[in-house]
């Protein structure tokens, strides 16, 4: 493999406040850290003694196999049970196409965020914006960044919130029909959003390595309930009826809209890029046995089951009802109503950690802002407040428009795309300065052209998706 250009040239005049850029010249490294503002005359506050309380900096203890279920929990979730209803918008060959290269793709532009990691000598790139500062410069690489990433946790979070409480209900109307089955679904989520109000109160991300193991666990376990349920069923219903393939949709309008739609619901299973670099922060790095060994081990054990569990569940599940699917698979799987329900409990109890997942990143941006912007003193007060108004402010977000379908379509192709596929093949670009026609300089070029037209087009068969759901959709049902 060829020898890269390590060196970049960056100047600028100002950085978002509290941060830390590395500037390396030819000739030249020197490091700038800017330092917050004190609380008041003569009283400072080190770089070092915030870091030590925010959450994604405050233990950095974490071994290979964290990073293997963070990366698990944070990829196989609520996209996962969405492919078989994606393969019914896009038909067989196009729809397993497109998950095969997603998995390529992602799979490649997350080895380079891993390898960015500590792309400057002696610097270590905590969070996404940070990283996307080094390359882009302090303001335009954090406010480019910064929205992206975001966009994809809130999103993430509310999806988990309305995956949470649905699964949850299903579950319950499936083994208590007689209590439950008159019970809104908005009261599940609300009751999600109150078991996340105490989950969010974690106070670092390594602390959340019990409730990422088993979400982990349960991700793969409803996964395997899934495809194995669904081929038992295929195999029951293909004797009596015909399962039929192809596509949804009759018109040419309606199925270009769905292939979007379908599109973006892969690009929605693959959103795991945008807490990679903060799950990296919490393994320890020296000279000799960088944090990129250990994470990388752990990521390439996290992908193979990813692969695992999107194949089986994808293929298993439109094979087994066709285009008749629906864009929660095991809300078509309807006996042996102890295994479904189980399985529904299985994702409740998985979204759970999923949810602190993205969430982690949110709380340690808000925090940072609190503390170093707005000058409040860190507490674990602060901490409650601000985590609860997020948590709340999710939750009611999830209650008035649990459009799953469509919210799967539109996030994924808004903004999944660009932190997952092309953002971290731009920032190769910009800092490792592969050579022309070099396999990197292609790889990464080719990954930011679908990116880009993942991004631009698929959000709008999401929207669709929305706007047809919220038809027949009342408030608070």
């Amino acid at each position: 493999m060829e020898q890269e250009n390590n060196n970049i040239v960056r100047v600028e005049n100002v950085e978002p406040t509290g941060s830390t850029m590395t500037t390396t010249t030819a000739t030249t490294t020197t490091t700038i850290t800017t330092t917050p503002t004190p609380t008041s005359p003569g009283e400072d506050k080190p770089q070092d003694q915030i870091s030590n309380w925010l959450p994604i900096t405050a233990s950095r203890k974490a071994k290979w196999w964290y990073s293997a279920f963070h990366n698990v929990t944070a990829m196989v979730g609520a996209g996962v049970l969405g492919l078989p209803f994606a393969l019914s918008q896009l038909g067989w060959a196009p729809g397993v196409t497109a998950i095969v290269l997603s998995w390529i793709l992602t799979f490649y532009s997350l080895w380079q965020l891993v390898e960015l990691h500590e792309a400057a000598p002696g610097r270590r790139f905590d969070r996404y914006h940070e990283l996307g500062m080094y390359a882009f410069g302090p303001k335009l690489g954090y406010w480019t960044i910064m929205p992206l990433q975001l966009t994809v946790q809130v999103a993430s979070t509310i999806v988990y919130t309305v995956t949470g409480g649905k699964s949850l209900k299903k579950s319950f109307d499936l083994m208590f029909p007689e209590v439950f089955g008159g019970v809104r679904e908005t009261y599940f989520i609300l009751f999600f959003t109150v078991f996340q109000l105490v989950m969010s109160q974690s106070p670092n991300f390594n602390s959340l390595k019990g409730v990422s193991l088993l979400a982990a666990i349960m991700s793969f376990s409803y996964s395997m309930v899934a495809c194995v349920t669904s081929f038992i069923k295929g195999t029951a219903d293909h004797h009596i009826h015909h399962v039929t393939y192809g596509v949804r949709s009759q018109t040419t309008v309606d199925r270009t809209f769905d292939a979007l739609n379908g599109i973006g619901t892969i690009a929605f299973a693959f959103a795991g890029h945008s807490v990679v670099l903060e799950i990296q922060a919490t393994i320890p790095s020296t000279e000799e046995k960088p944090s990129k060994i250990p994470m990388w081990r752990g990521v390439f054990v996290a992908y193979i089951i990813v692969a695992i569990c999107y194949i089986s569940v994808s293929v298993s599940g439109y094979w087994a009802f066709g285009i008749a699917v629906e864009d929660d698979v095991l809300i078509s799987l309807e006996k042996p109503n102890w295994l479904i329900a189980v399985a529904n409990f299985m994702v409740f109890l998985h979204v759970i950690g999923s949810y602190q997942v993205f969430a982690m990143p949110v709380f340690d941006t808000v925090e940072s802002a609190l503390v170093q912007r707005y000058e409040f003193k860190p507490s674990r007060t602060l901490r409650l407040i601000a985590r609860s108004s997020f948590v709340a402010l999710v939750g009611l977000v999830g209650m008035c428009i649990p459009f799953f379908g469509g919210l799967l379509g539109f996030f994924g192709g808004l903004v999944f795309s660009a932190t997952s596929y092309f953002v971290p093949c731009i920032i190769w670009l910009l800092v490792k300065r592969p050579k022309p026609w070099s396999f990197h300089w292609i790889a990464s070029w080719v990954a930011t052209v679908i990116g880009i037209l993942i991004a631009v087009l698929t959000p709008i068969g999401g929207l669709r998706q929305i706007i047809l759901s919220f038809k027949t959709y009342k408030i608070f049902s």
